[in-house]
């Protein structure tokens, strides 16, 4: 039977369960059925989620930005209960270290090779552009010391606020570390118990089709047949709808990123109040490099990798060899739980870095990984899911007759969201002047730099990276993130040949006004273990 274009868009299916399964429908049930907090009597959105019983979380720890806040905040679960209930830290941006150059070379400025991408834009960015008054004096200070506080502050381990902040109030821009099991766990019991969504642990069996190809039900199991007016594949690289059902191309990007492979383990603190690092630690290893996410009662540490550069036993070999190195959970004694950490067998996870060539096919979109996924690198694809989600719930089609425009308008974003993770994570990469390994040397190959990435590149030879970089509104990575992360790495850029008298004044009053702001906040902020540690006991005002 033909569907009709006037027919209303009312019974959701999920299918996948997961980050990505339950915050969309946490979110869709924000949008259309709740008022204040409180379930409508008649929601006009029946959402059903399908889980397969047999599909578990990798749950190895993973990093938000801060648009989770907002996320947690429109669907209702207040931060107490979620810190409390997802072993979460607070995370104000990622710290890169050995990044810049072998680890061999050890004269060059600042006697640190390291640097943060923080969650704040630099200080006064919406009155003057910091970079181009810098660059003069990048040889004394780096730029994010000169333009954010956190650089500074995530370095002593200090927390984003105090206990006195209400909830999803800050100081300091952060988002989260968590436990992605935990955290998938906490959505699905509030999505249950107080957003009304229908939940189905079952395999789905077959895929039904109208004849205009559209989606028609899905056969389960156990449950039978489920109808549905609009699917939403978050399936995991299974991509059981998008990819197996309606054949959406996959754009493989593993000629430009090449990371295949990850191993990951879990690792208990030698202390019970051992600290918390309040950013994500990035260090670059020969072929890769490992992502260090501190939890209240645990590290999740992984090697994200290259199978064509290493093999798994030599990248084992690598990870070991780091949690060996780490004071933090190293053991004490023979006796000492961390002593165990050391025999437990890495998690493999591999990666085929990539994404369909649209999110949305019919009336069927794809979240999450059943859309793709490059690298965990800068923690991006929690990010693009509250995206997608987000945009779904805002811009829900009433009727199957409009559908096709507004997926053409999400397509399009979509694809430029790819196109500048995958220019954004390619940059770190080809910045670096690592030489010892083949790996490094690899990526600053010409043919694996996107060309979009290279004419940028020679332009910021000459000036600085600027919103006029960026050719569409509201982008995943603003130019802010362009510089922290060039200039983090060293990069040169010819110095500005004239500077208006009047904007070099604001620009030092900019430049003093952060340095104060580092000063106050590190006598007032606590450390990320001691304010986790009230808010289990205490938790944060409500707003």
């Amino acid at each position: 039977m033909q569907q009709a274009t006037h027919t209303a868009i009312n019974n959701i299916v999920i299918v996948g369960g997961g980050t990505a399964g339950w915050i969309t429908a946490a979110l869709l049930a924000a949008e259309h059925n709740v008022d204040k907090g409180q379930l409508a009597h008649s929601p006009k959105l029946n959402i059903t989620l399908i889980e397969s019983p047999d599909v578990a979380t990798i749950g190895v720890g993973e990093g938000t930005w801060p648009s989770m806040r907002n996320t947690l905040d429109k669907i209702g679960i207040s931060e107490t209960e979620f810190i409390r209930q997802c072993d979460a830290s607070f995370k104000q941006g990622s710290r890169f270290i050995h990044w810049q150059y072998d680890d061999t070379e050890h004269t060059k400025p600042f006697g640190s090779n390291q640097y943060l991408h923080p969650f704040s834009l630099p200080h006064g960015h919406q009155e003057l552009d910091l970079c181009p008054f810098w660059l003069p004096h990048s040889d004394k200070v780096s730029f994010a010391q000169a333009v954010s506080n956190q650089d500074t502050l995530t370095q002593l381990g200090l927390a984003p606020k105090t206990i006195a902040t209400p909830e999803y109030h800050f100081q300091n821009n952060y988002g989260y570390h968590l436990d992605a099991g935990k955290f998938s766990q906490l959505l699905m019991q509030h999505c249950t118990e107080k957003l009304g969504i229908k939940y189905i642990r079952d395999h789905v069996s077959q895929v039904h089709s109208h004849a205009n190809g559209d989606i028609e039900s899905l056969a389960t199991k156990e449950h039978g047949v489920i109808l549905g007016d609009m699917f939403i594949d978050c399936s995991g690289t299974k991509s059981l709808l998008l990819g197996e059902h309606f054949n959406v191309p996959f754009l493989s990007q593993k000629a430009v990123l090449f990371n295949d492979s990850a191993l990951a383990i879990q690792v208990p603190y030698t202390e019970e109040n051992s600290p918390i690092a309040s950013c994500t630690l990035s260090t670059a290893q020969p072929n890769g490099w490992i992502w260090d996410i501190g939890l209240p009662t645990r590290k999740g540490v992984g090697y994200v990798y290259s199978s064509a550069h290493c093999s798994d036993d030599e990248a084992e070999q690598t990870l070991r060899a780091y949690l060996a190195n780490d004071t933090s959970t190293k053991p004490q004694s023979a006796s000492s739980n961390a002593l165990d950490s050391r025999k437990q067998e890495c998690r493999k996870l591999n990666i085929n870095p990539g994404y369909h060539a649209k999110c949305w096919q019919n009336n069927c979109i794809a979240i999450g990984m059943a859309a793709g996924f490059i690298e965990p690198l800068e923690a991006s694809a929690l990010a693009l899911v509250e995206w997608t989600a987000n945009t779904l719930a805002t811009q829900l089609p009433t009727h199957r007759g409009v559908m096709d425009t507004i997926a053409q308008r999400v397509n399009e974003r979509y694809e430029r969201h790819w196109q500048q993770i995958i220019d954004f994570l390619k940059l770190h990469y080809v910045v670096s002047r690592r030489e010892v390994d083949g790996y490094w040397r690899d990526h600053r190959e010409a043919a694996s730099i996107p060309e979009r990435l290279q004419q940028q590149l020679e332009l910021w030879r000459y000036q600085a990276p600027s919103s006029h970089d960026i050719s569409y509104k509201e982008p995943l990575f603003p130019a802010a993130s362009f510089q922290y992360v060039l200039y983090g790495m060293g990069f040169n850029t010819a110095l500005p040949t004239h500077i208006k008298p009047s904007q070099q004044q604001v620009a030092q009053r900019l430049f003093s006004e952060n340095q104060q702001k580092i000063h106050a906040l590190s006598q007032s902020l606590p450390s990320n273990r001691d304010l986790l540690n009230k808010v289990r006991q205490f938790g944060f005002p409500k707003i």
